[in-house]
């Protein structure tokens, strides 16, 4: 679909001489055509193609646009420090759970090393990872993520595993799981 309007010099590109909508625009616009799909293609973008702030900052120059309302609604979800929508849905399971005291995106160290983990109950020593499909699907950060683990583990600390299946189909199984995991620490 062709839209025509006027777009700020710093929302604009070439590509092969042809000019379109720089990507950090494009990324957001994509994201509300998509729908439903949209905030996981938003995630992806984030993870790999723009910044945040990038996003965020096309998203202000191009105020009141077609899409500019769900756009809105995209970038608040995507500004709450989860990396990506399974960690969002996580997030949402814990709060109407009452499951609180986690950290998101927190770094642990172990020994000599420093590890980022998704989510992170200090006192407890209970971490929570995300894996989602479309990070996780290559073997360099499969066999990353086994590493991690293991050295998390031999550090003392406990760790939960969940997929996008999980917090889809059967987010009972995730709240139960976490809220063992916390009482055993206890």
């Amino acid at each position: 679909m062709i839209k025509r309007r006027f777009l700020p010099p710093e929302d604009r590109a070439l590509l092969r001489d042809v000019a379109v909508t720089g990507l950090p625009l494009t990324s957001l616009h994509a994201a509300v055509a998509l729908g439903s799909a949209g905030p996981e293609m938003l995630d992806r973008a984030l993870h790999t193609r723009v910044r945040f702030a990038e996003v965020r900052a096309a998203h202000y120059r191009n105020l009141g646009c077609h899409g500019s309302h769900d756009a809105g609604l995209l970038l608040i979800a995507a500004g709450d420090r989860a990396a990506a929508q399974s960690e969002r849905m996580f997030i949402g399971q814990m709060k109407r759970s009452g499951i609180g005291g986690w950290r998101a995106n927190q770094v642990v160290h172990v020994g000599s090393l420093s590890r980022t983990c998704d989510f992170v109950f200090l006192r407890e020593r209970v971490i929570v990872e995300i894996d989602g499909w479309a990070w996780h699907h290559t073997p360099d950060r499969f066999n990353a993520d086994r590493f991690k683990q293991n050295a998390l583990t031999n550090g003392g600390w406990r760790v939960l595993r969940f997929t996008w299946l999980d917090l889809t189909q059967r987010p009972g199984y995730v709240v139960r799981e976490v809220r063992s995991a916390l009482d055993r620490a206890a």
